[in-house]
């Protein structure tokens, strides 16, 4: 049985080592630029929120959950920004600065030549696009308890679950930035971010649309992200949620595994 798994177990931490050393790589070559990235992209989700959530929430009134509670529509726009917010802080990481370094920095070239193979560089530009999404989402919650939008119990629930929702876009980002050819490709990631956004029960419940455009908008990655993280901020999650992480597991999972071989097919040649 030893000779079985402390192979196995050096392997894994092997693997974890050298996706850590890609982190270190990202983190070491912050500038300045990058940080206003970072604010701009914090500032946002916020700014929809005092905007919309609480301009026009003045207007809109309360709304009725399907449990029957009333809430104030800010309180049912805030989680769906933090889950946008997730989003585009993994999606931003992993498309264009992913395919700029492999594409025409030819940085992962030089990380092949070493013992780092193309599954671990995937994991750690993962795990580095997360630490910027997990900024946006514990500033966010932050916010959000300071306007008494959620309590700070639910927040920390939330906030994992904001780490979740960050892990699947990453691994369909990284995923989809593998296909593309020019950066003119990515005027399509962001139609289909933006179309995400707008339409994915951000600002009206899915129940408002149409029947056959709902079932649509149910099956979309960012609708099961804001289901699940406005079941967790208004306290009106059930087994139903469980369908949520299922579906971001399996999203991670499927992002995770193209990306990791299309990789060894472009790089490894």
């Amino acid at each position: 049985m030893v000779t079985l798994v402390l192979p196995r177990l050096i392997s894994y931490e092997g693997a974890a080592r050298r996706s850590g050393y890609v982190v270190e790589r990202n983190a070491a070559t912050l500038s300045r630029s990058y940080w206003l990235v970072m604010i701009s992209g914090f500032l946002e989700p916020v700014l929809y929120l005092f905007s919309i959530g609480l301009g026009v929430g003045s207007l809109v009134g309360d709304l009725t959950l399907p449990d029957g509670r009333v809430i104030e529509y800010a309180a049912f726009v805030a989680p769906a920004m933090l889950a946008s917010s997730s989003m585009t802080g993994a999606l931003s990481e992993t498309t264009f600065n992913f395919f700029g370094k492999m594409k025409f920095r030819k940085l992962y070239d030089g990380m092949l030549a070493t013992p780092v193979r193309p599954i671990e560089i995937a994991l750690g530009e993962l795990a580095w696009a997360m630490a910027r999404g997990n900024i946006y989402a514990a500033a966010f919650l932050v916010i959000m308890v300071a306007m008494d939008l959620t309590t700070p119990a639910r927040a920390v629930l939330a906030f994992f679950a904001a780490i979740l929702v960050g892990f699947a876009f990453g691994g369909l980002g990284m995923a989809l930035s593998t296909y593309m050819k020019s950066w003119q490709d990515f005027d399509i990631v962001v139609s289909v971010q933006f179309t995400l956004f707008l339409f994915s029960g951000t600002f009206v419940p899915a129940t408002s649309y149409p029947a056959a455009l709902r079932w649509l908008v149910e099956a979309t990655p960012l609708y099961r992200a804001v289901d699940l993280i406005r079941a967790l901020t208004t306290g009106s999650a059930g087994w139903f949620q469980l369908l949520d992480i299922a579906y971001l597991l399996a999203a991670l999972a499927l992002g995770l595994t193209i990306a990791g071989r299309r990789m060894g097919k472009l790089l490894l040649k």
